[in-house]
């Protein structure tokens, strides 16, 4: 490959982890996480 194709594919990964990293950050998917987790919690005791 040459420098350039390295280039493009860096840059589509960097805008595939900032997209990630948005959603992932986001109300909704930290909400759900939450709610998840607290759920988890209360039946195991």
């Amino acid at each position: 490959m040459s420098t350039a194709e390295y280039a493009v594919g860096t840059v589509a990964a960097v805008a595939l982890a900032g997209v990630l990293y948005l959603v992932v950050t986001g109300d909704t998917v930290t909400d759900a996480l939450t709610s998840i987790i607290v759920d988890a919690l209360r039946s195991g005791s």
